[in-house]
């Protein structure tokens, strides 16, 4: 596997063109944070105060990493994309804020350029999956309006999308190259977070085949079935219930569990941060 220099972290000025130097309007800029309001058409309506305020403790620490991207209004700015950067930004007390700033470009207009910018740069897959997930979390599209735009299925979209989900540190070896999209995506049902990264280093260290991966979960997997702990004992899942648990999964772009037993049972959701939280609350709500 060929190592590639990371782009997590570039944000939308990378995939996104900008006013050229020709228009008057710079490109790229620290602009007052006093001077940016609200876009009224944003799709989100609610905000967790407390995914703010984590925000907020991060931006005070190492800054605004991702720009927010705004256009000129009447000698403000109205925000396209970063609400929730911006907010936090002013929790943490900044005065600027770095912007990439479109020139009187409409909200569709940005999505156009993003989604063409994915159909033709050479983006890593997790690159894409925060691609995905900006497309949703700031333009309140769906996962099939995402993928009707990218000319992918709905499944491809989910997949990759759930890559976010890895803990960090496999997040990394994807984005390094060390470890194929494919090995990642057959850790991503693991309950254990540590023994997920202990086999996404044997994978890399053995140079696994994804089939060998796959074996390889799906072994944890039946070790972490409830109950299953006599050898030789398997439990026999209903059909329908583990079709259920797909969609589920595919419509909220997280990992679900459904522990069913005697007509009755329970959903499990698995989040890997406030913010994952915040955005399974809004498709749910």
């Amino acid at each position: 596997m060929t190592a590639r220099k990371s782009g997590l972290g570039r944000g939308l000025e990378s995939l996104i063109p900008v006013e050229g130097p020709q228009t008057g309007t710079p490109d790229f800029a620290q602009i007052p944070i006093e001077s940016i309001k609200p876009n009224p058409s944003q799709p989100r309506r609610q905000f967790d105060e407390s995914a703010i305020e984590e925000l907020a403790a991060s931006i005070a620490a190492v800054g605004v990493l991702q720009p927010l991207v705004v256009t000129p209004d009447e000698g403000e700015y109205v925000l396209i994309a970063g609400e929730r950067r911006w907010r936090a930004a002013k929790k943490a007390g900044l005065t600027t804020v770095p912007a990439v700033i479109r020139g009187s470009s409409p909200s569709s207009s940005l999505v156009e350029a993003l989604v063409e910018n994915l159909q033709r740069q050479d983006l890593s897959p997790l690159e894409e999956a925060h691609a995905f997930r900006q497309l949703m979390e700031d333009f309140g599209m769906s996962q099939e309006e995402v993928a009707k735009k990218v000319g992918k299925s709905r499944p491809a979209v989910s997949n990759t999308i759930r890559l976010l989900q890895l803990p960090g540190p496999i997040q990394s070896m994807v984005d390094s190259g060390k470890l194929s999209a494919g090995h990642a995506r057959a850790l991503v049902g693991l309950e254990d977070g540590r023994y997920a990264l202990y086999l996404a280093e044997r994978a890399i260290n053995e140079g696994w085949s994804v089939r060998q991966m796959e074996d390889a979960v799906k072994s944890r997997r039946e070790i972490e079935i409830p109950g299953n702990n006599a050898p030789g004992v398997r439990e026999i899942r209903p059909v329908q219930i583990i079709e259920l648990e797909r969609r589920l999964a595919d419509h909220l772009g997280a990992r679900v569990k459904i522990n069913y037993r005697n007509e009755k049972g329970k959903v499990e959701i698995r989040f890997g941060s406030v913010e994952e939280l915040e955005r399974i609350y809004r498709l749910m709500a």
